[in-house]
């Protein structure tokens, strides 16, 4: 097991990560993801990852947000991991799709309208070592936190 950075639970980090995603999905978006669709810190430094983007509605406000992240393809799903670097609570996006889960993502240039849904225990343990594979931080940041860091899978609709 890898030791949890010191600092990683001081209360400016999350806000440090929304402010770096808003600069990601600017970037993203006006590029197709040809700049921001690459993950390249930590385990991703040597094996860069591909990043989607995830439009989800906020629970409370009712407006639209969009979250640049890690993803793994399957099949016509794609699946995301609610990690937020192992910090000990859930990222917003996460609360956001169990209160909203009609959603879009969008790889590269492909948008696509789809429906979420967090994974049952059997799917998660299918496809975290998959998601490992992907990204090997994934390993250490659930190591970091006492939450079970959730999978979430999204559908077409």
């Amino acid at each position: 097991m890898e030791t949890k950075p010191a600092g990683l639970d001081k209360p400016w980090v999350p806000t440090l990560i929304k402010y770096m995603a808003k600069g990601n999905v600017w970037l993203y978006r006006r590029t197709g993801g040809r700049i921001g669709g690459t993950w390249r810190v930590g385990a991703a430094f040597r094996k860069p990852v591909k990043l989607a983007l995830l439009s989800h509605t906020g629970r409370k406000s009712g407006k639209e947000y969009t979250t640049p992240l890690l993803y793994l393809p399957d099949g016509d799903r794609v699946v995301f991991v609610a990690s937020q670097a192992g910090l000990p609570k859930h990222p917003q996006w996460f609360h956001n799709l169990v209160a909203h889960p009609e959603c879009r993502v969008q790889v590269r240039s492909d948008v696509r309208r789809m429906r979420a849904r967090v994974a049952d225990a059997d799917e998660r343990a299918e496809l975290w070592p998959r998601l490992n594979e992907l990204y090997a931080d994934f390993d250490s940041y659930q190591s970091w936190t006492d939450r079970v860091i959730p999978v979430v899978i999204c559908e077409p609709v």
